[in-house]
């Protein structure tokens, strides 16, 4: 594993499953993920028909942001499924 691996492991809500996941996209450090954004790199997971719940796509805004996916607000929950369903709808 190299060291950007770990530097993902080491975010909150990321465990081995999350970063193969996101590997798989292209996202291989923190900095990668921080310039694609929770949202498009959870559009981009489900476009590679990969199945995912709207949890990882809270996990990944709480990993940016070095919260717990579940202490989200739930306005900023809604913002990020909109945003999302808004994304895909153009993809």
């Amino acid at each position: 594993m190299t060291a950007e691996h770990s530097e993902l492991l080491e975010l909150k809500n990321l465990g081995m499953a999350s970063v193969n996941i996101l590997r798989a996209i292209g996202i291989n450090s923190l900095d990668d993920l921080n310039k694609m954004g929770a949202v498009e790199a959870y559009c981009r997971i489900k476009r590679r028909g990969i199945h995912v719940s709207k949890v990882m796509l809270y996990a990944l805004q709480g990993a940016l942001m070095n919260v717990h996916w579940n202490d989200l607000s739930p306005e900023l929950k809604d913002q990020l499924v909109k945003e999302a369903e808004q994304l895909a709808e153009v993809s």
